[in-house]
């Protein structure tokens, strides 16, 4: 195929005057930038308002994810909503750090990964930092729990791969069966965010009817309460709690609030340590979580917004031969005629993001965890090999009671739920982890930058192929219960590192006139903050805990 036959990259507006050049700041081991005119956001409609609606979909429907469906039901079922406040902090977080990493792309159409890498002393630094941030990644803890709903299909109940060795190895075959499919799907469809944007609107429109339908008509106001009031009881604590007539520990009474303690004179609560390593997995993973919020910056560009209009986007191997993307960003000139169509953008993109991806992430946490509240009984423990199919066979029992003969459809229902939930999260996932590495060597590599635009599906696929492989390998090999811990804590780890390191992009890379103010800088501060510090909770409760336990 000729080069000439290949479609232009995006219709682009006009050009800034000839000869403009755009700034070079950086590391200069990454190429300059390209220059451009900024073309002007879309205009809100209410007839066209699906239009308007990009990378918060795609990212708000996958934010319902292992987080969603497993650690925050297992929290609540020990302490009920009261220490959801964390999500709240873990959610306002990352929506700053989305606008944040949109800001860049809007300027230049450059992915947040590959803005970075421009970052003194320069890409030789950063790749090794992010190798090991990153690898949480290569930890499929998703495509393990999902497919125990489908384990629980073929054998009719729940899978015990602890004590009977052929339910071990159906767990195994099933989980390197969804993962392996899930990534190889990344290779169909035209532009791998088209597909993206398919499957995760079916996902948020399905998951969100089916779990509504049970908080509406299964789960009582006090549930709602507790769920809903739980995201504001900021400074709520686990202590030693009271234990009841059945051995467990009552939910309400194991909690204790910090600011009241210290207000009514008692100082600070006794908190109950041991399970702050749990806890810490939920912030890890509510809302997005580690690097994949990355993902955000990369569906802007494909989705062709700000300056990501002249860059392209990544085509699939099969249905993508006329996509093709550009080996360098390009840049704008703030002057009279661009900045008010930047503050335009920065506002399209902040109503997304707050109408859009926040709500999705907060009734993505909520629902299932009302399953939990209603359901499950109190204090339970699950695995991450469990929890999926344990919901459901609760759901199931509480349904039948009150419809006879309902509860077998609702636990066939509860299981398809749970694994649209893990398995199309697994898929973004996967494609977060591969298209931030995907675009380093796209730009990073001189020699890469002369290979013909157009053949970027052939570095995507390859890179999808070692994805997949280095997968199996750790599905095979891992002890499938650490794989969710581990994962989860390089999040933390990562994402704490990421915002640090994104303030630094947008103050030293962008021009003074659209940098970020001040609240954003100690907001983004405070973020990377508060997820290094449950990252390193985490790592010391794993360190200490005595072996076996």
């Amino acid at each position: 195929m000729s080069h000439a036959a290949v479609e232009p990259i995006a219709e682009a507006p006009p050009q800034s005057a000839p000869g403009a050049v755009a700034p070079y700041p950086g590391s200069h081991a990454m190429p300059r930038w390209n220059v451009g005119a900024l073309p002007d956001a879309p205009q809100f409609s209410w007839r066209h308002w699906t239009a308007m609606v990009g990378p918060g979909l795609v990212m708000g429907a996958a934010a319902i994810g292992g987080g969603e469906w497993l650690t925050g039901p297992l929290v609540t079922a020990k302490y009920g909503g009261a220490l959801f406040w964390l999500a709240t902090i873990s959610i306002l977080a990352q929506v700053v750090y989305n606008l944040e990493i949109s800001r860049y792309t809007l300027y230049c159409g450059e992915p947040i990964f590959t803005g970075k890498f421009r970052v003194p002393p320069g890409p030789m630094l950063w790749v090794w930092v992010y190798i090991v941030a990153d690898f949480g990644s290569l930890l499929p803890y998703l495509a393990v729990t999902s497919a125990t709903p489908l384990a629980m299909v073929y054998l009719g109940h729940l899978p015990d791969p602890k004590n009977v060795a052929s339910d071990w190895w159906l767990l195994k075959g099933l989980s390197c069966a969804v993962f392996a499919g899930g990534v190889a799907a990344l290779a169909f469809g035209g532009k791998v965010y088209t597909m993206l944007k398919y499957i995760m609107s079916a996902k948020l429109v399905l998951v969100i009817s089916f779990l509504m339908y049970l908080a509406l008509f299964y789960s009582t106001a006090d549930t709602w309460w507790e769920i809903c009031s739980g995201f504001f009881r900021f400074g709520d604590v686990p202590v030693e709690g009271i234990v009841g007539d059945d051995g467990l520990t009552q939910p309400g009474s194991n909690i204790a609030n910090v600011f009241q303690s210290l207000w009514q004179g008692h100082g600070l609560p006794q908190i109950d340590l041991k399970h702050l390593g749990f806890i810490a997995l939920m912030v890890a993973i509510s809302g997005s979580g580690g690097l994949t919020n990355t993902n955000i910056s990369g569906y802007t560009r494909d989705q062709g917004w700000g300056m990501g209009a002249h860059v392209g986007a990544i085509p699939s191997v099969v249905g993508g031969k006329n996509l093709q993307l550009s080996h360098v960003g390009t840049a704008f000139l703030p002057d009279a005629a661009s900045l008010p169509r930047w503050r335009h953008w920065l506002h399209h993109v902040r109503r997304e993001q707050l109408v859009v991806w926040m709500p999705a992430c907060f009734i993505g946490l909520a629902l299932p965890s009302m399953l939990s509240m209603q359901f499950l009984p109190r204090g339970m423990n699950a695995e991450g090999w469990t929890a999926a199919g344990a919901t459901a066979e609760h759901v199931g029992e509480a349904v039948n009671a009150v419809h006879p003969g309902w509860g077998h459809l609702f636990w066939y229902l509860t299981l398809l739920c749970g694994f649209l939930v893990l398995s199309t999260s697994m898929i973004s996932t996967s494609d977060g982890a591969m298209r931030r590495w995907v675009d380093l060597v796209w730009t990073g590599l001189p020699a890469m930058r002369h290979v013909e635009p157009h053949k970027i599906r052939y570095l995507y696929f390859s890179v999808l192929c070692g994805f997949m492989a280095l997968g199996l390998f750790n599905l095979c090999f891992v002890d499938a219960s650490y794989l969710m811990q581990w994962a989860a804590n390089l999040y933390n780890f990562a994402f704490g590192i990421s915002c640090w390191h994104v303030l630094a992009v947008n103050t030293l890379l962008l021009p003074k006139e659209l940098r970020p103010g001040w609240p954003t800088r100690i907001a983004m501060a405070l973020g990377g903050l508060f997820f290094l510090t449950f990252a390193g909770i985490y790592t010391y409760d794993f360190i200490t805990k005595p072996a076996g336990a």
